[in-house]
């Protein structure tokens, strides 16, 4: 993604999710807001998925493949999320 030219509309939906969950941990322990986001990704890429198969027959064969494709999107985005975390640390943790 670091490569990619993003959209300003995909930082945007970003931030609406993040101001969200930030909202939420107001009421809910931070972790229990992220396994719920990361749920609701889940079940949003599945519903991702379902619209562009033709078929459940279709749905099940690249069940794997979509599988592969999605963690393999989310263990880039979080490996590049974390490694600013760190060079920026100071400025995240600032109180």
């Amino acid at each position: 993604m670091e490569n990619e030219k993003i959209s300003d509309e995909f930082w945007i939906r970003a931030d609406e999710i993040i101001e969200l969950a930030n909202k939420q941990i107001m009421i809910a322990p931070i972790e229990n807001v992220s396994s719920s986001i990361l749920y609701a990704a889940a079940r949003f890429n599945t519903f991702n998925i379902g619209t562009f198969s033709k078929n459940v027959k279709e749905m099940k064969k690249d069940k794997t493949k979509a599988i592969e494709y999605f963690t393999d999107q989310y263990r880039k985005m979080l490996t590049e999320n974390i490694d600013e975390y760190i060079d920026n640390y100071k400025l995240h943790r600032a109180e």
